[in-house]
């Protein structure tokens, strides 16, 4: 920075107010709406930050009577108020460096601010305003409509009372007494401390505030320009400093103005010389472009954000037979997008295919590849393939996407009439089955190698799934870390899910999301290395009594004796009042199965919440609805389905289809 001349030497109420100072480290107040406690104890010192205590020539409050701790904070050497120009400098130079590494410091929008407020106030100057864009334009956006400027912050060192520590009020004379600056006398201030500015000021075509910020330079406020530009950012209503006791500094980022800044001096100080404008500068360039960064940061958070949520399902599922919960964290909040995913997708015959991975990595890269896997494992479950073919499909993708693009995925399928589930593993951690009597087990499921590998044969297993039991699917940043191998960890898990299941009662298992949460309390605060994805199912399953299962040959008796096998179900459980309404639509949708089919139809009603039918044969083509015309003989099979059952679906199997629909059940909410 240019050396200019040195400060003028204090005045001597300058010199009375340093006297009055009784110790250099004795608390100052707080500003509004900062970090900093504002009470007698605890509260942070003003000299905290070599920013607010080492002031550049015309020493302000902060700087006065503290070499001791000026010269703590900068490196020993205490600045001299009658030293020469070089030392003066000197002192410029050390503030300009301590004030932009604290605003460099800010990650986000709102610290960066704070940091420009506390680098200057008091030590630079008594008090500044922050304007800024509202709303922000974010790299090469170019804002539509007027251009408005929203009042950010504010902040200004407010007198403390001597005698009991705690903040004056502000009334004339108050700050005196206290060896601080009466801030009454300052122009900008009103009666009681507050800062009285315009929230927003929009800025006019050709006006001067727009010529002021068009030029980029920091202004006197008593230059031409800025004479009418104070008024017009601040309000006419409130009062404008005199002289050169304001500098309006706009505020550039690297392609446009984005705000602007105004510094303030009390009367009682030494008004702004030319040397500081170039200090404003560098304070208004420094935050300009860390807003700017702060501002491109932001939005590439909510970019991450964004894929993150899209990447995993908004809500699960409600299938029958189960009820499930499940939990995400991020491995840091800086860190927010990563390859861990869960998911839960109903499949034909009221079963649930449960799905849990994780790729390799932390980036956005990692997110995409985790949400081609996903939705490769979607489709593949769709067609109601096997687990382990199902491993072996995205096994085979993962290879296309690139050689080293890898992952751990375990897949499972659960059959809630059979009460069975049949688990697929690809490298990824074990399954722990928490039973109604409180015993924890991990389940034996062979291991397999990681998606990506290729050339592996992924086995699956049949296990018993009883009614009442949880089971819980984790990646390993649930059990994996820095202070514990894997192992150890399952074996944790496994032992908290015991604990929690005997505390809650061993007659009855514990609520399922009160349990996903104690499951991640377990977590210590070195164990938070990885993403974490965790879903747990409840297996409610459905008693046989419930279930009723019939074979038809293909032939044209077909629909009459579905219609008779449903009258005798509606029978035995009661629901004779469904019968007009079941007749009507098993008849439709077995005449049009049986239509196409080669091989026996299957029947299957499954009484639960509601009354479901479920129609299977071996054709591949999914029917769809269509508008009949009046000389047509058919086409209204589904039109009638449609309009009467509470749901209906068709989907595509490896050896067929199955045509559902739901009824619900007499005296039940329709939720259609």
């Amino acid at each position: 920075m240019p050396v200019g001349r040195a400060h003028e030497a204090p005045d001597t109420g300058q010199e009375r107010r340093a006297a009055a100072v009784p110790d250099a480290s004795r608390p100052r107040g707080a500003g509004p709406d900062t970090d900093e406690p504002a009470g007698r104890e605890g509260r942070a010192p003003a000299d905290t930050d070599p920013a607010r205590t080492s002031g550049p020539g015309g020493a302000g409050p902060a700087y006065e009577g503290q070499g001791s701790a000026v010269a703590d904070l900068l490196g020993g050497v205490a600045p001299a108020l009658d030293g020469g120009m070089a030392r003066r400098e000197g002192d410029r130079l050390r503030f300009v460096g301590a004030a932009t590494r604290r605003i460099a410091r800010g990650i986000d929008l709102d610290e960066i601010v704070l940091g420009l407020c506390r680098a200057t106030v008091p030590t630079f100057s008594d008090a500044i305003l922050v304007y800024l864009r509202d709303p922000l334009p974010v790299g090469d956006e170019r804002p539509i409509g007027p251009v408005v400027l929203r009042l950010r912050r504010t902040d200004r060192l407010r007198p403390i009372d001597d005698l009991t520590g705690t903040e004056g009020t502000g009334a004339p004379g108050a700050a005196g007494a206290a060896g601080e600056l009466d801030f009454s006398q300052l122009p900008m201030v009103g009666p009681q401390g507050d800062l009285p500015a315009a929230e927003l000021c929009e800025i006019r075509t050709g006006g001067a505030l727009a010529e002021v910020l068009r030029g980029v330079r920091p202004v006197f406020g008593s230059a031409a320009g800025a004479k009418d530009a104070l008024p017009e950012l601040l309000g006419s209503e409130h009062p404008v400093p005199r002289g050169q006791r304001a500098i309006l500094a706009p505020l550039r980022g690297r392609r446009r103005v984005i705000g602007a800044a105004v510094f303030l001096r009390s009367p009682e100080r030494p008004a702004f010389e030319q040397n500081d404008l170039l200090v404003a500068a560098q304070l208004a360039t420094h935050t300009a472009l860390g807003i700017d960064k702060a501002v491109l940061y932001g939005r590439e958070a909510y970019i991450a954000d964004e894929l993150q949520r899209t990447m995993l399902p908004d809500s699960l599922p409600q299938p029958t037979g189960v009820r499930l919960a499940s939990r995400y964290l991020p491995a840091a909040e800086t860190a927010r997008v990563g390859g861990d995913w869960y998911d839960a997708i109903p499949l034909p015959g009221s079963r649930v295919a449960l799905v849990v991975g994780d790729v390799m990595g932390h980036s956005m890269t990692s997110a995409a590849i985790m949400g081609q896997l996903r939705t490769t494992a979607q489709t593949l479950a769709q067609l109601d393939l096997p687990p382990a073919e199902v491993l072996h499909h995205l096994d085979e993708q993962a290879q296309r996407l690139g050689s080293d693009r890898m992952a751990t995925c375990l897949y499972a399928v659960y059959d809630p009439v059979s009460h069975r589930i049949t688990i697929a593993n690809a490298g990824h951690p074990p399954p722990v089955l928490l039973h109604l009597g409180g015993r924890a087990e991990v389940l034996r499921v062979p291991p397999g190698a990681p998606i990506g590998v290729g050339g592996v044969d992924f086995e699956a297993v049949e296990l018993d799934a009883p009614a009442g039991a949880t089971l819980l699917l984790y990646t390993d940043g649930l059990v994996e870390s820095r202070l514990r191998d894997v192992w150890t960890g399952i074996e944790q898990l496994r032992e908290r899910l015991a604990t929690t299941a005997q505390l809650t009662g061993l007659d009855h298992p514990p609520p399922l999301e009160a349990l996903c949460d104690d499951v991640l309390d377990m977590l210590g605060p070195g164990d938070r290395d990885d993403d974490i994805a965790l879903l747990a199912a409840r297996f409610d399953g459905i008693a046989p009594s419930d279930v009723a299962y019939w074979f038809l040959d293909p032939e044209e008796t077909a629909p009459g004796r579905a219609r008779r096998f449903a009258r005798r179900a509606l029978t035995r459980w009661g629901l004779e009042e469904l019968q007009d309404s079941l007749e009507l639509l098993v008849s439709e949708v077995v005449t049009n199965a049986v239509r196409y089919a080669e091989r026996p139809v299957t029947l299957r009603l499954l009484r639960t919440d509601v009354l479901r039918c479920e129609v299977g044969d071996d054709s591949p083509q999914l029917p769809r609805q269509r508008r009949a015309r009046d000389t047509d003989e058919g086409g209204r099979g589904l039109f009638l389905v449609n309009r009467m059952a509470r749901r209906w679906g068709a989907t595509r199997l490896s050896s067929g289809k199955v045509v559902w629909f739901e009824l619900p059940l007499p005296g039940a909410n329709d939720r259609r």
